[in-house]
């Protein structure tokens, strides 16, 4: 069964189905999760604290997936390939972890401000972790690498380099359709699952044996 704090988590997540952020009420939240506005405040203190633990739960939640994708059977470069059809997939469905990959938040949506300097420590332990911060893309990134190097142990130093590489393939096929004009590129929808053609490609890459000197991809 769900705590408390995981439903006050997804009903101002689904509140962002229909509304832009700044007009999400945190009396609201505690109304439709059916819970007193008092607890609400306990869980998270504000408004801006809700709206870290939220991006901290979405970038645990893309960790925990890349770790599955890791553990699935397979040689390590078809599992890297599940990498990134994770990826992909999982920032097509869930607008928060989209931005929390590429950077890109909108007014629509709970940017992770970090918490004021002087702020008395929150009493829940999950909201000390959401106020400590939330990585970039780029701290992301190299947190889902770590894994693959850890649970890729046969290679470590190559399913590290071959994590990034994948990577920074799936998050380009993101960015890309996030930047494009409406109109010009598919929505969301469109991108699960991940098109046969770039999935053959990250494949075709890892495939090759570079004997290039530089092990980190620029």
């Amino acid at each position: 069964m769900p705590t408390a704090r995981e439903t006050l988590l997804d009903t101002a997540l689904a509140a962002l189905v229909t509304l832009p952020w700044s007009a999400v009420r945190m009396v609201d939240v505690a109304a439709r999760a059916r819970v007193s506005r008092q607890t609400l405040y306990n869980e998270f203190g504000s408004k801006e604290g809700l709206a870290r633990a939220l991006v901290r739960r979405e970038a645990d939640l893309y960790l925990r997936g890349v770790e599955a994708a890791l553990a699935r059977p397979g040689p390590p470069a078809h599992r890297l390939v599940a990498v990134a059809e994770w990826t992909v997939a999982a920032a097509a469905a869930r607008p928060v972890m989209r931005a929390l990959l590429t950077g890109a938040w909108g007014e629509r949506l709970p940017a992770p401000r970090p918490a004021r300097t002087g702020t008395r420590a929150a009493a829940v332990p999950e909201q000390r972790r959401a106020d400590a911060g939330v990585p970039s893309p780029g701290e992301l990134l190299l947190q889902a690498r770590d894994r693959a190097a850890a649970l890729l142990a046969e290679e470590p130093g190559a399913a590290a380099r071959g994590c990034e590489l994948t990577l920074r393939l799936a998050l380009s096929y993101v960015v890309a359709s996030t930047a494009a004009p409406r109109g010009q590129c598919a929505e969301p929808d469109s991108w699960r699952p991940m098109t046969p053609t770039i999935t053959s490609v990250i494949e075709t890459i890892l495939r090759v044996d570079t004997t290039s000197p530089r092990k980190i991809i620029p």
